[in-house]
Order: structure tokens, then sequence, then C-alpha cells
């Protein structure tokens, strides 16, 4: 595949994520929707990566690395989505929004 099909393939991906985050009001299809953004920057500095270097392994670590981290960081965002809902069913972003006072 060439560069300009995967970065558009990512493209794609982060409009679609961010469609879901500005349009959801669900706190978990807004986390959905974060999730798609985050997956189409990783799938495009993938390709970047592999175009300006294929042989390195460097940007293969750092991907693996990527996906770690946004893998904990849903894990932690649906835990505490999790215990907001049991502590006050708050399953909406406006509802979840009252809690700061």
């Amino acid at each position: 595949m060439i560069l300009e099909t995967v970065l558009l393939l990512a493209a794609a991906l982060f409009c679609v994520g961010l469609f879901g985050a500005l349009t959801q009001q669900s706190v978990v299809m807004l986390m959905m929707g974060l999730e798609l953004m985050l997956g189409g920057l990783i799938v495009g500095a993938a390709a970047v990566w592999h175009h300006l270097s294929p042989a390195a392994t460097d940007g293969q670590v750092l991907i693996v690395v990527l996906v770690t981290v946004m893998a904990v960081e849903m894990a932690v965002g649906f835990a505490v989505v999790t215990a907001l809902f049991r502590a006050r069913e708050v399953d909406m972003t406006d509802m979840a929004a009252e809690l700061r006072e």
C-alpha cells in the first residue's frame, strides 16, 4: 500500500472518532470515539515511520508502547465510568458535569 492510502485511512478513522466524540452524550460512546481517534493517530504514525525508515525497529517499539498505553487508558476510563454509574447512576456526559459542584 502506498503512504497516501494509509494516511487517508488514518484521517478517516480520526474524523469518525472526532464526530463520535463531539456528538455523543453517552460516556461509553464518547470513549469509543476517543479510541477511534487514537487508533487513527497510531495508524498514521506507523505508516509515516515505516515510510521514512522501514528497516528500523524503533517505530515498531513505539507503536507497541502506544497501543499498550491506549489499552491501559481505556481500562482506567471504563473503571471510572463503572464506578460513577454504580455510585450515582451517571451514564451521560451532562449528568457527569453536575458532579463538579
